[in-house]
């Protein structure tokens, strides 16, 4: 798969997506990296840890989040992602469900498209992405918990998202997709622990995995800690994620997560 100007080997490798949130509110690390030149040293940070891409998101989608306008959330993420792509050789990822804030971050020079809807909130972000020619990551997401088979019709829902896709344009080879862990993204938290452990079955739909999980409270809630303690639990999760296929891990804490990847390979390719 091609992002931006790198290769990414999706068979045989996962790749770190470096978190960078230009937001205040965000329920990790808010207000840390809104100031453009903090976003700058983050960046070089994450990148010299290991990061092969950089998550450019512009509104918190934390539990309880309050959605911001457009034009915030342009004047948040334009900025940042020009300063990266003349700063530093390395793709930018857009995260963003909004038509008009993607089509801005594309002309911005965004070389990825992380949608947490899937392409369901604004269909128009699907033909922005083919139109631009970039891939996409497509997450699962629900406004409500209301499953009779959880796994089975999160993988439907991804079905859904994926013919969307392809029917604005999009080739297979610029699909990712993503189980959407989070307890804002239409999941209990025993239902958010099934995800991770049958990453698996999202394997089998035919796409490259990222696994989002950093700091998420789907952890804090396993181990009783606050957002700023769960870079172990973090590490657990993208170990099971490398053991079971993901070819993507978003996090915040790169270099610990590179670290475990690392490890966790070198096991893998000597059974």
């Amino acid at each position: 798969m091609k992002i931006g100007n790198r290769y990414f080997d999706t068979e045989h490798e996962c790749y770190i997506m470096g978190i960078l949130n230009v937001t205040p509110d965000s329920f990790s690390d808010g207000g840390q990296w809104n100031d453009i030149d903090k976003a700058r040293k983050h960046v070089a940070d994450m990148i010299e840890e290991g990061a092969a891409i950089i998550d450019v998101g512009g509104e918190s989608t934390r539990p309880g989040h309050t959605q911001i306008t457009i034009e915030e959330e342009i004047q948040r993420v334009v900025p940042v992602i020009r300063m990266i792509k003349e700063n530093f050789n390395i793709p930018v990822s857009i995260d963003s469900y909004k038509s008009h804030v993607v089509e801005a971050a594309l002309k911005a020079g965004a070389d990825m498209v992380n949608d947490i809807w899937g392409f369901k909130y604004d269909r128009r972000v699907a033909e922005l992405t083919a139109q631009f020619q970039v891939p996409c990551c497509l997450m699962h997401n629900r406004d409500n918990t209301d499953y009779k088979d959880f796994l089975t019709e999160m993988c439907q829902d991804l079905r859904e998202s994926v013919e969307i896709a392809k029917a604005a344009g999009i080739p297979d080879e610029n699909i990712i997709l993503d189980p959407g862990v989070g307890v804002g993204f239409g999941k209990t938290y025993e239902q958010n622990l099934q995800a991770i452990n049958h990453l698996e079955l999202l394997k089998e739909i035919g796409y490259p995995v990222l696994l989002a999980t950093s700091r998420k409270s789907v952890i804090g809630r396993a181990l009783d800690l606050p957002s700023d303690q769960r870079v172990e639990g973090t590490v657990v999760t993208t170990v099971m994620g490398v053991e079971k296929g993901a070819s993507f891990v978003r996090v915040h804490d790169v270099k610990e997560n590179k670290r475990a990847i690392q490890m966790t390979q070198a096991i893998l390719r000597e059974q």
